[in-house]
């Protein structure tokens, strides 16, 4: 159950990192709202990932499904560049998040 708690964090991360674009500075409610409590859902799984999960290897995890998440959302809502080297870099933050859950 533990590593459904930390992509569960994970893919928090990617929403509460996602929001702060539309939070525009904290200035707008709803998406402020939404951007914190997604942060604070967001520690609060990894929290309960770690209890079984060495720090290390969940925290890498947790920011790696958020680097690349946000990444890949960032290509796809925000129109940032597709360009080769960004899709591999993309994929090599995923490899390193397999080969971390592969050597758990």
């Amino acid at each position: 159950m533990a590593w459904a708690w930390l992509i569960l964090a994970g893919a928090l991360e990617v929403v509460w990192a996602v929001g702060l674009k539309y939070t525009a500075g904290f200035t707008r409610l709803a998406p402020s709202a939404l951007t914190l409590a997604a942060m604070a859902a967001s520690v609060y799984f990894l929290a309960l990932a770690v209890r079984a999960i060495p720090i290390g290897t969940a925290y890498a995890v947790w920011t790696g499904i958020g680097a690349a998440g946000v990444a890949a959302l960032g290509i796809l809502l925000f129109d940032e560049p597709r360009t080769a080297a960004r899709l591999g870099s993309i994929g090599l933050i995923v490899a390193g998040i397999v080969g971390l859950r592969l050597s758990a």
